[in-house]
């Protein structure tokens, strides 16, 4: 009997080898990339961010703008076209967890610092129809009432300090003063601006 007749004929054999050949395949793709320059270092002029702009990322998990908003700008013309230069990892080394995604109800935001005024987010975040009647998006006026006390700021940066963050004890020391008593709306839109400057296609 021939080799590929015996695999063929026992199914928990050809599994094992099945798993065998995924896992072999995975790793020649996976392992590499944990030791590429460009996929471990930053990109040129990238810094962690700052006490507000982290607060305000946080705001933005918390109220589910990743699950709608991509913040990965596929390398594919159509893309690059609509949203700017491609996204890399050297801008994603500091995020922890990244937002990339693959999933857009709304447009990818990977690029949306200095796009629109501080004016505009706040107003469209206030209610989305104002600026764009046919969104879908939901309203988030809560996030003008709500003000940020800074408490755990400084445990925050850290914690991510402590997985490669290159936060120093003076950002660290003064985290919680930077933050205290400015709105959600304020950390959000901060955060919102701060995405994507630094490899913006330039037109």
């Amino acid at each position: 009997m021939k080799g590929h007749e015996i695999v063929e004929k026992n199914i928990g054999l050809m599994t094992i080898l099945m798993v065998v050949a995924i896992s072999f395949g995975g790793l020649v793709e996976i392992v590499p990339q944990f030791f590429l320059k460009e996929t471990t270092e930053p990109i040129e002029g990238l810094k962690p961010l700052n006490a507000v702009q982290l607060e305000g990322r946080d705001i933005y998990i918390r109220e589910g703008c990743h699950v709608c908003h991509t913040q990965m700008v596929r390398p594919l013309r159509a893309e690059v076209e609509r949203y700017g230069h491609y996204s890399v990892a050297g801008e994603s080394v500091y995020e922890h967890p990244f937002l990339w995604g693959s999933k857009r109800t709304g447009p990818d935001l990977a690029r949306v610092g200095g796009r629109y005024s501080d004016e505009w987010h706040k107003v469209h975040l206030y209610n989305p129809r104002i600026v764009v009647p046919e969104s879908i998006m939901p309203a988030y006026p809560h996030l003008y009432d709500n003000k940020l006390d800074g408490k755990h700021t400084a445990a925050k940066m850290r914690a991510l300090a402590k997985v490669g963050v290159p936060y120093t004890e003076e950002d660290i020391a003064g985290a919680e003063k930077a933050v205290k008593g400015v709105t959600e709306m304020d950390a959000l839109v901060a955060y919102l601006q701060n995405l994507g400057v630094l490899l913006k296609e330039k037109r």
